[in-house]
């Protein structure tokens, strides 16, 4: 007992005050995830859940699921979503973050109301584009009437082309309010006296932009890239509400695609070992994120 008061008497002593948070997470975060890996070894769906049989099989799910198109697809379907989301949305996000950092009026208004889509529930906002491109009532399609570009209305959820669209437009429009906050404050941290240097010296417009401004905001820019994977590669929801996956399975991501096998097909074990590439993916670039966290520090 004296040695473990000792313990905490002096450096130490900072564990205690993140012991409870850390219990937390082991509780709520780390036990879900350690059972789901062993779940992913085991024999469980609905035929042996009740009786409590489960059955060790090694990695016989992951190599059942490797061979399913469907998940091929799924993860075909992440990958595509992910980098058409982030491409888009930090471009449209970078041009804001510029435009925000000039002073004009409203400047600051303007800017908090392009948060409000990143405030909004996911599902509410999901809800409200699944309306917006349906086939019949959408404005989408009221919109391209009017202005000529259509004929007939398009089914874009019920079209497996142009579901994949309407499901990464309404990501970007989503993820557009976190890039241009994130950018918009790694541009206010470069000195404006850097700018006045370079236009006394002569430099354009563009070569500030690509000689100062790009090289400082770096870290800044692989930051926001890399939590933007993490955040889009494990969307859920706002697919779910908006196609479910559909149609034959072409907006299938690799989290709805395990919801599907865990609580439609009730292959529960299966379901997990797809949660698990998930997890295994976004672990990774997790760790790519520390590192560049850690460089910047550093540098």
């Amino acid at each position: 007992m004296k040695k473990l008061k000792g313990f905490f008497r002096y450096d130490n002593a900072g564990l205690l005050f993140i012991l409870p948070a850390f219990i937390y997470m082991m509780a709520f975060v780390g036990y879900p995830i350690i059972s789901n890996i062993f779940l992913s070894f085991q024999d469980v769906s609905v035929k042996n859940l009740v009786k409590g049989e489960k059955h060790f099989i090694g990695l016989d799910n992951y190599i059942t699921i490797f061979n399913d198109g469907v998940f091929t697809k799924a993860l075909g379907n992440t990958l595509l979503f992910t980098v058409a989301c982030l491409i888009f949305q930090f471009l449209i996000g970078f041009l804001l973050a510029l435009l925000f950092c000039k002073k004009f009026s409203f400047a600051k208004p303007i800017r908090g109301l392009t948060m409000i889509p990143w405030m909004m529930p996911m599902t509410v906002t999901a809800l409200m584009f699944k309306f917006m491109f349906s086939t019949d009532v959408g404005i989408i399609n009221y919109i391209l009437r009017t202005a000529g570009l259509i004929q007939q209305n398009i089914e874009w959820l019920t079209t497996p082309g142009t579901a994949m669209i309407a499901v990464i437009i309404a990501n970007v429009w989503i993820g557009i309010p976190f890039n241009t906050i994130l950018l918009s404050t790694g541009l206010s941290t470069i000195p404006q006296e850097l700018y006045e240097s370079a236009s006394v010296d002569g430099a354009n417009a563009f070569q500030r932009f690509a000689k100062i401004t790009l090289p400082l905001l770096r870290p800044t820019i692989e930051s926001v890239l890399v939590l933007g994977f993490i955040y889009t590669f494990k969307v859920y929801d706002i697919v779910y509400v908006m196609t479910e996956g559909g149609p034959v399975n072409s907006t299938h991501l690799l989290s709805t695609y395990s919801y599907k096998l865990s609580f439609d097909l009730f292959q529960y074990s299966k379901g997990s070992a797809v949660a698990n590439i998930l997890f295994l993916i976004l672990f990774l670039v997790g760790i790519l994120y520390l590192k560049i966290t850690m460089e910047g520090e550093n540098d």
